[in-house]
């Protein structure tokens, strides 16, 4: 066949298209991304001064050069571009569009994203690791939500083995995963994946999702906001459980309270999908969570703080000295602090550590019902799906996580466990849990009542985030409380140690109070604005 001649109008048009092309790499690569919040990024987006996907090709080039160190984003979701100009077009046809259409984010791994691979860490779910690939047919509610917000996912983020750790991800099938703030230390886990990437500015925002910790210590780590929800306000389904039926959560990691607020009015609220949401029916405020966003919220509010009537754990030096300055901050923002309001009140004593080593006094009430909760996601996979069952599963892959030496092995010492192993279809009896759930309950609402508390605001951690590669756990301050109790927290950056490992304040609320908390946060955030930028290396040095 005789090849076209290539006229002068032909060739205009091909060098137009050429300098187009050039003139959107250009702009990708000029766009300045670190720290870019999801508000700044829109006003920029509705300006015209890039489109979405200008947008998500500088963070694809951001991703190209440092998550090969940091390892953050395990996943990559290969129609990232299509689906930011898919916005683009949205958005040029005069489309009205929410606060994080075009936004680059990520999720957790544990999170079910149509096509792509939920692997939790563990070497047996990923083909890349010699085991099997689950690959969801549905995207689970969180994701969803996101893709119907219009936000563009870039990937998925790493995590521990079946989200165990929640101090890092060294065990992950894809290796360890570096912290942003300072690559020496713990990132937190399990989120860890998503609080790197959220403040390595690989991602403008993220999800993370919490069963003891594992959305709050990350953030505090890597000097993030989070916020860890009221559990039935955030649907859970379609995420690898813990404790699916009891205390996981799903929630955001972002650079500023008010993207946080932003991303859980995306999350937020009742669907078929869940039923439990439907307690979330008529506490979702009616104008979102930025509703309470002033900067003169904490003037008058009542704050409790930390004692041992809320868990008798000491505070290392430094720990004092920083929350000292940040009670001090509080007050100059007109709040009235309560010393220790919980003392007497039996709260710390609900609590029932483990004595099983490697659990770090970690309390599991609750999670003995991840049989029955696994064996549920299984099922929702999809009729592709290579196993429906926990049964199916163990055979297929050769592995029994809940055996001897397994993973999941602690789960045994829970009253009722062994029986709801043995018929994972049934729902498993948890008065335990419910009995502890009820108490933190009944404790917290009656403090807070007599001592007419607005919040209870703690250091996230008791001393500083522990060494990456050492056998030390994150010291927490509130984990059981909160997971248990289903009660929101939200955490603010609040400094920095010595060493420069971030410190962190954790808000804390009655259930369904986020959208307070959330005004309080920003009320602390603006005044202090205490986060640094962190600056990544191409090779982190931290050494096992």
């Amino acid at each position: 066949m005789q090849a076209k001649p290539i006229t002068p109008t032909l060739l205009v048009m091909s060098v137009l298209a050429s300098c187009q092309l050039l003139t959107q790499q250009a702009l990708a690569k000029d766009i300045k991304i670190v720290e870019l919040t999801a508000q700044e990024a829109q006003i920029a987006l509705e300006r015209k001064q890039y489109t979405s996907r200008q947008l998500t090709e500088a963070f694809l080039a951001r991703i190209e050069k440092y998550n090969p160190g940091y390892n953050a984003i395990i996943t990559m979701n290969p129609n990232a571009l299509s689906d930011a100009e898919a916005i683009d077009k949205r958005r040029a046809a005069g489309e009205k569009l929410g606060p994080l259409a075009g936004i680059p984010v990520v999720v957790k791994d544990t999170m079910d994203f149509a096509g792509l691979p939920t692997t939790a860490g563990w070497a047996p779910l990923s083909r890349r690791a010699g085991g099997i690939d689950l690959i969801p047919a549905v995207d689970a509610p969180v994701v969803e939500r996101l893709r119907a917000a219009g936000a563009v996912i870039l990937g998925k983020t790493n995590v521990p083995v079946l989200s165990l750790s929640g101090t890092n991800a060294n065990d992950s099938w894809a290796g360890p995963t570096y912290n942003a703030a300072d690559q020496t230390r713990a990132t937190g886990g399990s989120s860890a994946g998503t609080a790197t990437a959220v403040s390595g500015s690989l991602a403008v925002l993220g999800l993370a999702e919490e069963t003891g910790g594992s959305i709050q210590n990350p953030a505090a780590a890597q000097a993030l906001v989070s916020i860890k929800p009221t559990f039935g306000l955030v649907p859970n389904v379609g995420v690898v459980p813990l404790a699916t039926s009891t205390r996981d959560v799903v929630g955001p990691h972002a650079k500023t309270v008010y993207d946080a607020a932003i991303t859980l009015d995306a999350l937020a609220g009742y669907t078929a999908a869940d039923p439990k949401t439907v307690a979330s029916i008529g506490h979702i405020p009616v104008n979102g969570y930025t509703s309470q966003l002033i900067r003169t919220a904490l003037k008058g509010k009542r704050i409790g703080l930390y004692g041992p009537g809320w868990r008798d754990a000491p505070l290392s030096p430094d720990t004092q000295a920083l929350y000292k300055q940040a009670i001090a901050q509080l007050e100059a923002e007109g709040a009235i602090v309560v010393t220790d309001p919980f003392a007497g009140s039996g709260f710390a004593s609900i609590a029932q550590p483990s004595p099983i080593p490697g659990l770090g006094g970690y309390d599991p009430r609750g999670e003995d019902s991840v049989a029955f909760d696994l064996q549920n996601y299984l099922q929702r996979l999809g009729p592709q799906a290579p196993a429906h069952t926990l049964e199916e599963l163990t055979k297929l892959i050769k592995q029994d996580s809940f055996a001897e030496g397994g993973p999941l092995a602690y789960e045994r010492s829970q009253p009722g466990f062994e029986d709801s192993l043995a018929n994972p279809s049934k729902p498993p009896r948890l008065e335990a849990f419910l009995e502890a759930k009820t108490k933190y309950i009944e404790t917290l609402n009656g403090v807070m009542d007599r001592q007419k508390l607005d919040a209870v605001v703690l250091p996230q951690m008791r001393k500083e985030t522990p060494l990456l590669f050492s056998s030390d756990v994150i010291a927490e301050t509130t984990v059981s409380e909160i997971n248990i109790g289903g009660f929101p927290g939200v955490t603010v950056p609040a400094g920095y140690y010595p060493s420069g490992s971030p410190f962190s304040l954790i808000f804390i609320g009655r259930q369904w109070d986020e959208a307070n908390l959330l005004g309080l946060a920003y009320s602390y955030e603006q005044a202090t604005k205490l986060r640094k930028v962190p600056k990544l290396i191409i090779k982190p040095v931290a050494q096992r």
